[in-house]
């Protein structure tokens, strides 16, 4: 028969213990930590599916894999199918790709960090290249105020990509890596051969860096009306709530709806959108839900 061009599917990687944010994770997951009127996961899962991403592995934590499959199910209702799996300890972002494997099962992937929002009518438009792009890598990369905290991405005089420095004491350049990753299904055999790095971790930064000298990495840069958060700490996740808050005021538009962004990729029917309103009953989430019916 003829190929049928092979199905990229998104992996979710909300391991880590929430350590950082006690005493709240003591009570709830980070993952159903409330940014504005959503959990924290709910922006994670539309990225993937505005991406047009249907099959999604989340990794959690030991503690975390019953409340988040419980709660949210096998992801029926959002036209997608969830996968779950457990990683012990955070052993880096690239083991995502290990414990991943047989799900990911020679197709090419794409990977979130289960704190990273992601927004903007820019974002969109990038995420539907990058996921048809069937060759190498891509990166969504970023200018940040503080480059010393991420991985950051040089580069030589003519605009081309030169190299990717994990935390620079002196930065060349302020584009931060962010947690969105592209890759075609080489990813996992790179994954098998990494070392741990110093602080015993698979990095990613080793994987996109193996795509760079291989001149197979893609960069989409997200302009400045592009909205990238990392809500990873209590200030973060503060400022987070604010923005979206804000935004979602300001422009009445969807930040990190798994309806309305099923509803866009035609992954649920306009009958099943309405049927997901009534379920929420009269709460203005629902009410703006049905606005959008409109837009």
């Amino acid at each position: 028969g003829h190929h049928i061009m092979s199905e990229r599917v998104g992996i979710i990687l909300a391991g880590g213990s929430g350590s950082r944010l006690r005493p709240i994770t003591n009570f709830t997951t980070k993952q159903f930590l409330p940014i504005y009127d959503k959990p924290l996961i709910f922006y994670s899962i539309s990225t993937l599916i505005n991406a047009g991403i249907s099959e999604i592995l989340i990794i959690l934590n030991d503690q975390d894999l019953n409340k988040c499959s419980e709660a949210l199910g096998d992801g029926e209702d959002w036209g997608v199918k969830f996968h779950y799996a457990v990683q012990k300890e955070p052993k880096g972002i690239a083991e995502a790709f290990l414990i991943g494997e047989t799900f990911i099962n020679n197709r090419s992937s794409c990977l979130i960090l289960g704190d990273n929002i992601f927004h903007g009518s820019n974002v969109e438009t990038k995420l539907s290249v990058a996921s048809k792009n069937e060759i190498g890598a891509g990166i969504f990369v970023t200018k940040v105020r503080n480059p010393e905290r991420f991985g950051i991405l040089n580069y030589y005089k003519n605009g081309k990509p030169k190299s990717i420095v994990e935390k620079p004491k002196n930065p060349k350049s302020s584009s931060a890596v962010t947690g969105l990753y592209f890759y075609d299904k080489d990813v996992v055999e790179i994954a098998k051969k990494l070392k741990p790095s110093p602080r015993g971790e698979l990095e990613i930064t080793d994987i996109n860096r193996r795509y760079l000298s291989e001149n197979k990495l893609n960069i989409y840069n997200l302009s400045s009306s592009d909205l990238w958060l990392d809500a990873g700490t209590f200030d973060s996740l503060a400022e987070a709530t604010d923005i979206v808050k804000t935004y979602k005021n300001k422009n009445n538009a969807a930040i990190g709806s798994p309806e309305l962004a099923a509803l866009k990729s035609g992954f649920i029917s306009t009958t099943k959108y309405k049927k997901l309103i009534k379920a929420y009953g009269n709460v203005p989430y629902a009410n703006w839900l049905e606005e959008k019916l409109d837009d």
